[in-house]
């Protein structure tokens, strides 16, 4: 079985329940396939990143297995506005964040199943320049964090590079230790370029944060907020508390 999401931001959470932890989240016209299906509760594997998780069922529309092939095989185009909104075949409104996917998009149209949507805004998804990536997260600054969250109303650490890297053409995975397992490691701090992500350990040496190098040894990051902060060779240096709040691990060139 397989499905895709028809409403804004949908809570994916770790267990089968309303109260239980929000470990992402899937947001308009993402796909994914189901793995098990109870009453209220389906386990999802999303298609994008292979994450998996419990989405309730109301909030979510069934697909066939023909469309979610169709859906792959499409090159993604995704809403580039902060927060727009899209119009149903009864001129219904629907809210969409920045990074929801407009299936099949076409002179401002677009269709899930047989449902028709209409959107006029500002779209992304192509392949940009690596300058694009710190202008992208521009968009995203004094979002405040979320765990789990992926969107400018609520955003933690490793959603921030994903879904900015997303709108750039390019794809992650979804949690800072997954991210840290792509790209080319590079030696040196002075070898970094603006658009690149910086990885921070904790004390057992797990990977649990990152960020994205700026100009000037500047780093944007999802902490309390979407900031910006100093980076050095030990760390994230907070330019509010004056203290050194992560610890440096590795750096890497995603593209």
């Amino acid at each position: 079985m397989f499905g895709i999401c028809n409403l804004s931001i949908v809570p994916l959470r770790s267990e089968a329940n309303d109260v239980s932890e929000m470990v992402s989240q899937v947001i308009f016209g993402e796909h994914f396939q189901i793995l098990e299906k109870t009453k209220k509760w389906s386990k999802i594997k999303l298609a994008f990143d292979g994450y998996e998780g419990f989405i309730d069922n109301k909030q979510y529309e069934e697909i066939s297995e023909n469309l979610f092939n169709e859906l792959e095989n499409e090159e993604p185009i995704f809403s580039g506005d902060l927060i727009d909104f899209i119009t149903g075949s009864e001129n219904n409104l629907t809210t969409i964040p920045i990074g929801a996917r407009l299936p099949f998009l076409k002179d401002s149209i677009f269709s899930i199943n047989n449902t028709l949507y209409k959107y006029e805004g500002k779209i992304a998804g192509k392949k940009l320049t690596k300058n694009a990536i710190v202008e992208t997260a521009y968009l995203f600054l004094n979002s405040p964090y979320l765990w789990g969250g992926k969107t400018p109303f609520g955003i933690d650490c490793s959603g921030f590079t994903q879904t900015v890297y997303k709108l750039c053409g390019y794809n992650l995975l979804r949690d800072a230790k997954q991210q840290a397992s792509q790209g080319e490691v590079l030696s040196f701090i002075e070898e970094c370029e603006p658009g690149d992500l910086a990885f921070f350990d904790n004390d057992e040496g797990v990977i649990t944060h990152v960020g994205i190098i700026m100009n000037d040894y500047n780093i944007i990051h999802a902490h309390g907020k979407v900031r910006i902060d100093k980076l050095d060779h030990s760390g994230i240096y907070n330019t509010d508390t004056h203290q050194h709040s992560h610890r440096l691990r590795v750096i890497k060139k995603m593209i």
